[in-house]
């Protein structure tokens, strides 16, 4: 049985100045990034976004 561990990332968050709303990455996780028109919508996006990324990472250590 596998276990729940909770992590934390850090996150950069820069406001869009072209297009307007927020893009979010991940520095502890090349190329995870994600965007929002609203701030708290780039954050759940971004949540997202890691979590689909460690996933992948997993699946391939496996």
């Amino acid at each position: 049985m596998v276990g729940c561990i909770r992590v934390r990332f850090r996150i950069v968050v820069r406001e869009d100045p072209e297009d307007g709303g927020y893009v979010v990455s991940c520095p502890a996780i090349p190329g995870c990034h994600s965007q929002g028109e609203t701030l708290e919508e780039a954050l759940e996006n971004i949540k997202d976004a890691i979590s689909g990324c460690v996933e992948v990472l997993n699946e391939r250590a496996e």
